[in-house]
């Protein structure tokens, strides 16, 4: 993006993105909260300062990559680029509609700025290895792969064969952020197939790590700096989350992992994240 913005114009997107997303799924009446809201801080450090990207020109040969691994998070997505100014954010309501470019998981030949169709998860990471080994080939040196993965979807064994093969090829350029909010759709993460010690995983397969605050948006644009000054093994952003941040009901419990909330949920919803959590008093009110 042009013009660098303070972390406060950034929280302030991330909020406008929250309740983007929640009017989104209220309307599709189906799809994913908890994760999207948890990364909505996550999105806009890499649409409105982190990615090298041009809205105007989705195609741009120099632009750094974005990869979703996991999928069904895509409202999140959606939300920061309309606000990006990708398209115009009425089109955000379409989500998951019949013939809809906003479908629930993304598809790469719907929208321009996707890179990747996500869907079966798991798959992100070696897509991404995939383009750094081209670029790496290609000797490009300056654009960045970013591959946004859940914590539950690295009980995927692709995504240890993908690490593997990354550490091994030293792909420097390739930025996992992974969504440590410790849920996933039957569960805590740690009582489903327990993932810890996580950092000394990812460090076992030859990458650099490091672990944040995910919903700190400062947080997450340093580590992204400190992440490009590694230069001899990919990086691993562990991001601990909130699931469902912003909106208390939402905040924490897994049940939410995907469904969407109702018209009085989302009422509801609404008014927190305009209030700030009750810091600010509504114009509603």
């Amino acid at each position: 993006m042009p013009n660098k913005l303070s972390i406060k114009q950034l929280e302030l997107i991330a909020n406008d993105i929250r309740e983007d997303i929640v009017h989104m799924l209220e309307v599709a009446g189906s799809g994913h909260s908890a994760g999207p809201l948890g990364l909505a801080d996550i999105f806009t450090a890499l649409y409105f300062d982190v990615l090298k990207h041009d809205p105007k020109n989705p195609d741009w040969d120099e632009r750094d990559i974005l990869i979703l691994s996991n999928g069904h998070c895509v409202p999140v997505r959606y939300a920061a680029m309309a606000r990006a100014g990708y398209f115009d954010r009425k089109e955000l309501l379409t989500l998951r509609q019949l013939g809809s470019r906003l479908q629930g998981h993304p598809e790469r030949k719907r929208l321009p700025g996707l890179e990747n169709t996500s869907g079966p998860l798991g798959c992100g990471l070696s897509q991404a290895c995939g383009i750094a080994l081209a670029h790496k080939m290609d000797n490009i040196l300056r654009r960045y792969i970013y591959v946004v993965m859940g914590d539950g979807e690295t009980d995927e064994g692709n995504i240890w064969e993908a690490a593997m093969f990354a550490g091994d090829q030293h792909l420097s350029k390739i930025i996992a952020i992974i969504d440590r909010n410790n849920i996933q759709i039957d569960g805590p993460t740690e009582m489903v197939l327990p993932l810890e010690n996580y950092k000394d995983k990812w460090e076992a397969f030859g990458w650099h790590v490091l672990e944040i605050d995910g919903n700190n948006i400062e947080a997450v644009i340093d580590a992204c700096v400190m992440a490009k000054a590694i230069v001899e093994k990919p990086v691993a952003i562990i991001a601990h989350t909130i699931p469902g941040k912003g909106v208390d009901f939402i905040e924490y419990d897994f049940h939410w992992h995907g469904i969407p909330p109702n018209t009085e949920q989302a009422t509801k919803a609404l008014q927190e994240l305009r209030t700030l959590g009750g810091k600010i008093r509504s114009e509603h009110e």
